[in-house]
């Protein structure tokens, strides 16, 4: 019982402190002369504000100087400029096989799960008996962990008992190529990971089309029948630019997440000789070789290849992205 207590007491001070803080700066704004509802306003989203300031902007903030350091967690950091930076570019010999592993798996893996999540919630936008019990299923993979989910991907994709290897072996026996080792031999890690990210059709992606594909007037499709439009039609002039907003969120969203990809290849563990993902050399730079400084550069690395990449889908939605009562010059 009382190995409980200690964590029911921190439990129990959390909101204690957060509501002494929220009355302290509320006395302070009220002080300095701000209106009641300017000062209750404020107090309340003070423990928010206070939490972002020190648990991520100081974090990102001093992570960017520390791209410019040599730290290893120990000692001083020491200032060293862009030597951080070109080491990388010009001397690393796992940067760019790290960079390219990383964008050739978010251009493969985003327009699969796009386009599948996409059909998979056309589907359950039907009106059949027990559609809910359908829909709840489909959503069950958004609450499972990455970590379970690695590891089931991992026996199936074993290369002498997994599962995908008993189904696929005629085929490749066929070819003479044998069983392959998906995860230790570098021409399948790609693949194999390409394979993995078809769980992720699956779960928050499906249900977000489906709540966009609901919104859609019953009223259009009804004209495009009268004039005589057969399904591709609809789906392609009435769906798609209807949903298109929706779709742009997908793609944004399922690029930023492919390109953060972690949990799943540091389960995994595939063969180096295929080359890492960006945020494993970040994390095997900084805390299992304690190089700081190389680790907070290839972040910010990644972070500027996520922005320019967003830009550029930004950019081209003036062409492909139709928002209702828009007005176009």
């Amino acid at each position: 019982m009382e190995r409980f207590i200690g964590p029911f007491e921190r439990w129990l001070m959390a909101p204690i402190v957060l509501i002494a803080m929220a009355l302290i700066i509320y006395r302070l704004m009220r002080r300095i002369g701000w209106r009641q509802r300017q000062a209750t306003g404020f107090a309340l989203i003070s423990p928010w504000l206070i939490g972002f300031i020190i648990f991520t902007a100081f974090p990102l903030i001093y992570s960017f100087y520390l791209s410019f350091t040599d730290y290893s967690l120990f000692g001083t950091p020491q200032w060293k400029g862009l030597g951080n930076y070109i080491w990388l570019f010009t001397q690393d010999i796992e940067f760019w096989p790290s960079i390219r592993l990383t964008l050739l798996y978010a251009a493969l893996s985003v327009p699969i799960g796009v386009i599948g999540s996409l059909l998979v919630a056309m589907l359950l936008n039907r009106q059949i008996k027990g559609i809910g019990i359908y829909r709840t299923i489909y959503y069950m993979p958004a609450v499972i962990p990455d970590a379970a989910v690695a590891l089931l991907w991992r026996w199936l994709f074993n290369s002498e008992s997994g599962l995908l290897n008993y189904i696929v072996a005629p085929l490749f026996n066929v070819l003479g190529l044998g069983r392959p080792d998906w995860f230790g031999d570098p021409r399948f890690v790609l693949p194999a990971f390409v394979i993995m990210s078809v769980w992720g059709i699956f779960g928050t992606n499906t249900v977000v089309f489906l709540a966009g594909l609901q919104g859609v007037p019953r009223s259009l499709y009804e004209v495009a029948e009268i004039d005589g439009a057969k399904a591709w039609a609809k789906f392609w002039h009435i769906t798609v630019p209807q949903i298109s907003p929706i779709i742009l969120l997908q793609v944004i969203m399922g690029m930023i997440g492919a390109l953060q990809i972690f949990t799943v290849a540091m389960f995994v563990r595939p063969t180096s000789a295929a080359g890492k993902f960006m945020n494993q050399l970040v994390y095997e730079r900084g805390f299992t070789q304690l190089h700081m400084g190389e680790a907070s550069a290839i972040a910010w690395i990644l972070f500027a290849i996520i922005f320019v990449l967003t830009l550029l889908i930004f950019r081209s939605t003036p062409a492909w992205v139709y928002y209702e009562g828009e007005v176009k010059r």
